[in-house]
């Protein structure tokens, strides 16, 4: 076990047969009011976490749905891109999740926007917020700790965010009042239809040059990738649905303007002074579910495409 601060980080499993899970670990991170399992991928090249040398770092949302998913596609990248960095994985999930899936309740807390202090939280999820919580937690702890208990000898460059869904709204949100968290944040198929399209009205620290900025580095400006599925507002009919499964699907769906809502975003977006680059990409035959996973694989792509810089150089 090991500390940092208020939080406690406890080994689960670290080492799995080679040919299952090579590389690969989890631990349990709490500080005694909320709890993470925290999966951690290292490159297969390496012969333990002491080795030396310069890595980018990915972080990804709802841990125990997408990780896995993540550290699949660095892995099965590598072999046909011969230039691939080290890439170190870090998947944020938790130690509960909901019958029948594998997403977490604890996601609506984490992931939610906050309103005001004061505010009824809104009518979905329900619950209050703990977004800045957890964002002090990945800044303060979560990363000092791989990068100093776990990987002591690394050395790291550049790290990416990624969140799909409730979690790509939370990456925006992080991005918005964090812009220095991360290098580049990936936002797969963002709810921003959440309370009534209350993202929009708070776009001003990207939108207005004007605006007070937490950017500690104006040569560090972050860059932004948004995706979205077409699928995901305009769906169409499969073949074995009944009247009644398609209308429910197409009414369950909808409701968001997804594609609307993302090229409205990017709009407002694209020209912003306060990121280094912004891209759409739109899948034309993806609905939400696959973007989980193809947005995570384009997404590696882009954050690839930019030169390591190691902090302090």
């Amino acid at each position: 076990m090991s500390a940092i601060g208020n939080w406690t980080f406890t080994s689960l499993i670290t080492s799995f047969p080679s040919t299952i899970f090579p590389n690969l670990g989890f631990w349990n991170a709490s500080n005694g009011t909320w709890e993470y399992q925290i999966e951690v991928a290292w490159p297969l090249n390496w012969t333990s976490r002491d080795e030396h040398g310069v890595v980018e770092t990915l972080y990804v949302l709802d841990g125990n749905a997408n990780g896995h998913s993540a550290i699949e596609a660095v892995r099965r990248r590598k072999p046909v891109e011969f230039n691939q960095p080290d890439t170190i994985v870090v998947s944020l999930g938790y130690p509960t999740q909901i019958p029948d899936g594998p997403y977490s309740t604890g996601r609506y807390y984490d992931y939610q926007l906050p309103v005001c202090a004061n505010c009824t939280p809104p009518a979905e999820p329900g619950v209050p917020s703990n977004a800045d919580n957890f964002i002090a937690f990945i800044d303060t702890e979560l990363r000092p700790w791989i990068q100093s208990t776990l990987f002591p000898n690394t050395k790291f460059s550049r790290d990416a965010l990624h969140g799909h869904s409730f979690g790509g709204l939370f990456v925006l949100y992080a991005m918005i009042s964090r812009p220095d968290l991360f290098d580049t944040f990936l936002s797969a198929s963002p709810a921003l239809w959440w309370n009534n399209n209350y993202i929009f009205d708070h776009l001003n620290p990207l939108t207005d040059p004007s605006s007070p900025s937490s950017l500690r580095n104006s040569s560090t400006k972050p860059a932004f990738q948004l995706s979205f599925g077409h699928l995901e507002q305009y769906q169409v009919r499969r073949r074995i649905e009944t009247d009644e499964e398609w209308e429910f699907r197409r009414s369950f769906l909808t409701f968001s303007n997804m594609s609307d809502n993302c090229k409205r975003l990017y709009g407002l977006l694209k020209n912003s002074t306060r990121l280094r680059d912004v891209e759409l990409h739109e899948y034309p035959f993806s609905d939400h579910a696959a973007l989980a996973a193809v947005s995570i694989s384009d997404g590696l792509d882009y954050f690839y495409d930019w030169l390591p810089r190691i902090a302090g150089s």
